[in-house]
């Protein structure tokens, strides 16, 4: 992420808005008592707030230096991994939910989105849950803050295909404003 980007996802008003609206919205429904995986948590506004929802919470986070961030101020409940998500270093199965939020269009191309799409069916338990957010990519704000950053936008009217042919069924999209939530289910 650019300086911009990175000020603003480490920002008291970033917390804030990861705590009242954006991780209720994205969870709302999703029982996340069993062993949870998030994917690309950054510096972890949205870890802090699962962390004590979850049973067991694992992360997994493609840059070492946020990793190392993660690890230095979240407490032992959380298991920090550095990964990749379109290999993540998980066995088949091992999860009941993966989670993302605000990730997605950090991935920089549409094919390597889908492979972190088959990725997550992988290692998802049988009927488990995938589910997240994303931004639509409108307003000028979003626009300014990935100026040199990666911005590979989800359409998500296109998604619920992709999660299909990623391996999970019944996607469910909710679209509110400039952000999308996602949910799918690995097949029983």
């Amino acid at each position: 992420m650019n300086l911009a980007h990175n000020k603003l996802c480490a920002s008291d008003w970033w917390a804030r808005k990861v705590k009242t609206k954006l991780v209720p919205w994205g969870v709302a429904g999703v029982e996340l008592d069993g062993d949870v995986l998030e994917i690309g948590p950054g510096f972890g506004a949205t870890t802090r707030e699962l962390a004590p929802l979850a049973g067991t919470l694992t992360v997994v986070e493609q840059d070492e230096g946020y990793c190392r961030k993660l690890r230095s101020t979240l407490d032992g409940n959380v298991t920090v991994v550095h990964g990749d998500g379109t290999a993540l270093p998980f066995a088949d199965g091992r999860f009941a939910v993966a989670l993302c939020f605000t990730m997605l269009h950090h991935v920089p191309t549409r094919e390597l989105q889908d492979r972190l799409l088959a990725e997550v069916a992988r290692v998802l338990a049988p009927g488990g849950c995938f589910a997240g957010t994303d931004s639509l990519g409108t307003g000028t704000v979003f626009k300014l803050i990935h100026i040199g950053d990666t911005m590979q936008l989800v359409d998500p009217g296109g998604l619920p295909a992709r999660l299909v042919a990623a391996g999970l069924e019944q996607p469910q999209i909710d679209v509110v404003q400039r952000s999308f939530r996602f949910r799918a289910r690995k097949p029983l």
